[in-house]
C-alpha cells in the first residue's frame, strides 16, 4: 500500500468511525438520521434530524398534514385525546430551504390527564410495556406509557415527511393504507390505489365499500369495551434501482426493522410474504423482461419489489400485522407489583383500531429507510466528470502533503548530520 492509499483509507475510516458513532437507542439512521426525545406525558416532545445538505426546499405545511394524518381526535374510530400535534420548527429550515444543519422540530403535549393513570401506577397492564420497563430499567413512566407510547410516532412522522418531501423531488411516491381491520379485508390491487380515495373515509381504506365494513367492525369491538387490530400496506412507486446493502442492511431487512420498531406491529412481509408458502418457484418467480426504454423489468411482482436484498426498480409493497390496541375499557384479571391478583380496566381515551393512524407513521418509516439507502447509494455511484476531477485533486493535495511532511524529515535529517563531528 502507497502512503498515499494509506492517507486516503484512514481519511475514510475516520469517516465511518462518525457513522457508527452515531447509533444509539434513540435514533435512527446513516447517512440521514434522526434522534427522538420525550414522553407522551411530558411538556414537550422533539426530534433532531441530520445529515440534509443545505438549500433543499422543505414546506413546513407539508410536514403539518402529515403530522395531522396521524394525530388523535380525527374520528369516531380514534381517541378522542385533544392534541393538535402543531409541529414548531426550531432550527435547520430557513426561508423554505434546509439550511444544511441539523434540523429540530418541536411537538407541545397539551392535554394530557395524567389524573385518569393515578389508579393504575402499581399494575402490570396486559399488553403495555410496564413490566419489562421495570426489568431493565428499575423505573417506568406510568403516565401514558411515557416513552413507550404511541405519542412518540409523531416525531418519525416529522422526520419522514422531510424525508418523502425529497423523496418527491427525486420520483419517489410512497402510498400507505389500511388494507385490512379485523377479518375485513380489501381486495384493490396495489396498482390501482389512489391517495384521493384512502384519504375520503376515516379507516384509510382504498375503497368505499371496504371502509363502511371495517368501520362497523370498529365500532362493534368499541361497544364492547374492546379493540380490534388489522394489516396496514405501503406501496412505494418510482423506487430507483440498486438500493440495499448485502448483507446485513438488505433494503427488505432494513424495511423490517424500521417498521418493527413501532411498537403495536406483530408482523412484517413483503410482497407475496406469507403466502408466497403456499407456491412452488415456478408460480413464485418473476421472469424479466426487457422493456420499450431498455430496462430490465419483472412481469410480476410476487417478491415485492426487492430482490437479493436490493431494489429492482418495481413497487415495493410491504404489509405490517398491527395488534389490537392494548389498553380497553374490558375488566381483565392482571397482577400488580406485589404478585397480587387485581381486577383492572382502562379509563381515560383510546383508540378501538389504530390502523388509520399508523398508516402514516408507516409511511414515515419507509421513506426514512428509503432516503438513508439513496444517500448511502450516492456514496458509490459513478462520478460525474466534474467529481472525478475533485477526487484526483484530493489525491494531488494529500500526495503533496505528504511530500511536504518528507520534506520536513529530510530537512531534520541534513541538520543533525551537519552538528555531527567529522573525524580525522
Amino acid at each position: 500500500m502507497s502512503l498515499t492509499q494509506y492517507f486516503l483509507n484512514n481519511k475514510l475510516k475516520t469517516k465511518n468511525q462518525k457513522l457508527q458513532d452515531m447509533s444509539s437507542p434513540n435514533s435512527f439512521g446513516n447517512a440521514y438520521s434522526f434522534i427522538t426525545f420525550g414522553e407522551s406525558h411530558g411538556a414537550f416532545i422533539g426530534v433532531v434530524i441530520d445529515g440534509i445538505k443545505p438549500n433543499i426546499p422543505i414546506d413546513a405545511d407539508t410536514i403539518q398534514h402529515d403530522l395531522n394524518r396521524r394525530k388523535p381526535g380525527q374520528s369516531s374510530v380514534t381517541t378522542p385525546r385533544n392534541e393538535p400535534d402543531q409541529a414548531q420548527i426550531v432550527s435547520g429550515i430557513y426561508d423554505g430551504k434546509t439550511t444544511g444543519t441539523p434540523i429540530c422540530i418541536l411537538i407541545k403535549n397539551q392535554d394530557q390527564r395524567s389524573k385518569d393513570y393515578g389508579d393504575i401506577a402499581e399494575i402490570l397492564r396486559p399488553g403495555h410495556a410496564s413490566h419489562t420497563y421495570l426489568q431493565k430499567y428499575g423505573v417506568f413512566d406510568y403516565r401514558g406509557g411515557g416513552r413507550a407510547s404511541g405519542r412518540e410516532t409523531a416525531l418519525r412522522v416529522a422526520a419522514g415527511s422531510v424525508a418523502k418531501q425529497i423523496l418527491a423531488q427525486k420520483g419517489v411516491k410512497i402510498i400507505g393504507f389500511t388494507r385490512q381491520v379485523g377479518d375485513v379485508r380489501s381486495d384493490v390491487s396495489p396498482d390501482t390505489v389512489n391517495v384521493a380515495t384512502i384519504e375520503s373515509n376515516i379507516v384509510r381504506a382504498p375503497d368505499a365499500a371496504s371502509a363502511e365494513k371495517m368501520i362497523a367492525v370498529i365500532h362493534a369491538a368499541q361497544a364492547d369495551g374492546d379493540s380490534i387490530g388489522g394489516v396496514v400496506e405501503v406501496v412505494v412507486k418510482g423506487c430507483p434501482t440498486g438500493l440495499g446493502e448485502p448483507i446485513y442492511h438488505k433494503l427488505d431487512a432494513d424495511l423490517a426493522h424500521a417498521l418493527m420498531t413501532l411498537g403495536a406491529v406483530k408482523g412484517f412481509e413483503i410482497g407475496n410474504g406469507f403466502e408466497s408458502v403456499r407456491l412452488r418457484g415456478s408460480q413464485n418467480n418473476d421472469p424479466y423482461y426487457k422493456d420499450e426504454h431498455g430496462n430490465f423489468r419483472t412481469t410480476t411482482n410476487k417478491a415485492g419489489g426487492v430482490v437479493g436484498g436490493i431494489s429492482n426498480g418495481e413497487d415495493i409493497i410491504v404489509r405490517i400485522a398491527v395488534k389490537p390496541a392494548s389498553s380497553i375499557t374490558k375488566p381483565v384479571k392482571t397482577a400488580n407489583r406485589n404478585g397480587d391478583m387485581v381486577d383492572f380496566k382502562v379509563e381515560g381515551r383510546h383508540d378501538p383500531c389504530i390502523c388509520p393512524r399508523v398508516v402514516p407513521v408507516a409511511e414515515a418509516m419507509v421513506a426514512l429507510v428509503l432516503l438513508d439507502h439513496i444517500m448511502l447509494q450516492d456514496r458509490i455511484a459513478p462520478a460525474s466528470d466534474q467529481e472525478r476531477v475533485r477526487q484526483k485533486l484530493a489525491v494531488l493535495d494529500a500526495e503533496m502533503e505528504l511530500l511536504s511532511m518528507q520534506r520536513k524529515l529530510y530537512e531534520e535529517e541534513l541538520a543533525n548530520l551537519s552538528k555531527t563531528p567529522v573525524e580525522a
